[in-house]
C-alpha cells in the first residue's frame, strides 16, 4: 500500500456500528498517559484476566512451549507460561505506547544498539530486510527505530475499515509508509533502490510461499519463503533486529544486529533453515515477550495431525 493509498477517515465512522472501536481507540489513547509503571501493572493484570476468560489462548501457549522446548522442566516451563501471559495484556499498552507517544516519551524509554550496521549497509546503498520476530512489543520497536531512521512497514489491513485508519495512523507516524503485505512488487522496489523494509518471517502464513524447516525441536514448521524471494529479488541485506523490556526497570533496548552475511540465496530450504535458526536467537533474547498465542505450527505436511487437535481454536 502506497502513501496515497492510506486509509483516510470517513464520516461513517461516527456510525453506531464503529461506536466500540472509537471507544477502544479512545480508551486506548487516554491509557497511554498513564505513568508506565501504572501501564505495566495494569497490563499484567488484564493479561491474567483475558486467559481467564479465554482459556483455550492459555492451552496454545502451553502447546508451543512444550513442542519447542520439550526438555524444559515443567516448573521453569510454567513459569515462563504465566509470565508470557502477563506480558500479552502489556502488549495492549506497549501497541498504545506506540501510537500515541510523543518521541521525546519513546526515547526516554527505549535505547537503540547496533545502528553503526544500518549507517554502515546505507552508506553502501543497499537495502535493508530488517527481520523482526512477534515479540509482544513490536509495535515499540517499530516506532522507536523509525523515529531515528524511517522504514517502509509491511502491512495488513484489518477488515473493519475503522480501526484499519487508526492502525495505519499509528504504524506510519515515524515510518516512511506502509506496504500491503501482498504487494511484493512494492517491497522489492524499496529494497532495490536503497529503503529499509519491516518483515516478520517468524509465523505460520499457510501451504502458500512456504516448506517446512525446523524451529527449535519442531523438525517440520511450516515457513514462508518470502524471505528467500524478496533478498533474492533485491539483493538486499537481511538484518535482524529484537526489542527487549527491562522488567526492573520498564527500559527496552532495540539491538540492531550484524547482517546475516550467510543467507544462502537461490535456494529456499536452506534459507527456511537459515532463517528459523535466526528467529530461535531472536526469541531467545526473551522468550517470556514472545507471541506464543499464535498458533505457530497449525500448517502441517500432507498426512500428518493437527498438533492443536485439543486446543485449537
Amino acid at each position: 500500500m502506497s502513501k496515497s493509498e492510506a486509509p483516510t477517515f470517513s464520516y461513517k465512522f461516527l456510525l453506531p456500528r464503529y461506536w466500540p472501536t472509537l471507544v477502544m481507540v479512545l480508551i486506548m489513547y487516554l491509557l497511554s498517559w498513564l505513568p508506565y509503571f501504572i501501564q505495566f501493572r495494569l497490563g499484567q493484570w488484564i493479561g491474567q484476566g483475558v486467559m481467564r476468560v479465554l482459556p483455550k489462548r492459555r492451552q496454545t501457549i502451553e502447546k508451543n512451549l512444550s513442542l519447542c522446548f520439550p526438555d524444559m522442566p515443567e516448573q521453569e516451563r510454567n513459569r515462563l507460561v504465566e509470565m508470557n501471559i502477563k506480558n500479552a495484556g502489556l502488549a495492549l499498552f506497549e501497541t498504545g505506547m506506540a501510537w500515541f507517544w510523543p518521541d521525546l516519551r519513546v526515547r526516554r524509554h527505549v535505547t537503540l544498539e547496533g545502528m553503526e550496521h544500518i549507517y554502515k549497509l546505507e552508506s553502501q546503498g543497499k537495502g535493508m530486510l530488517m527481520m523482526a520476530v512477534h515479540s509482544m512489543n513490536l509495535e515499540l520497536g517499530a516506532r522507536a527505530f523509525g523515529i531515528t531512521k524511517a522504514g517502509t512497514g509491511v502491512y495488513r489491513p484489518n477488515s473493519n475499515p475503522c480501526f484499519d485508519y487508526f492502525q495505519y495512523q499509528g504504524r506510519s507516524r515515524s515510518n516512511r509508509t506502509l506496504i500491503d503485505r501482498r504487494d511484493v512488487k512494492g517491497m522489492i522496489h524499496a529494497l532495490r533502490t536503497g529503503k529499509v523494509v519491516w518483515y516478520a518471517p517468524d509465523h505460520d502464513y499457510g501451504r502458500r510461499r512456504s516448506t517446512f524447516a525446523p524451529l527449535f525441536a519442531v523438525e517440520k514448521a511450516c515457513t514462508t519463503t518470502g524471505t528467500s524471494l524478496l533478498a533474492d529479488a533485491s539483493e538486499c541485506a537481511v538484518v535482524p533486529f529484537t526489542i527487549v523490556r527491562n522488567t526492573e526497570s520498564g527500559q527496552y533496548t532495540l539491538k540492531i544486529h550484524e547482517p546475516l552475511d550467510a543467507f544462502p540465496h537461490k535456494d529456499e530450504q536452506a534459507a527456511a533453515e537459515y532463517i528459523n535458526k535466526a528467529v530461535e536467537r531472536s526469541i531467545m533474547e526473551a522468550p517470556e515477550q514472545y507471541m506464543w498465542l499464535h498458533r505457530r505450527f497449525k500448517t502441517r505436511p500432507e498426512g500428518e495431525t493437527c498438533l492443536y487437535a485439543k486446543s485449537s481454536s
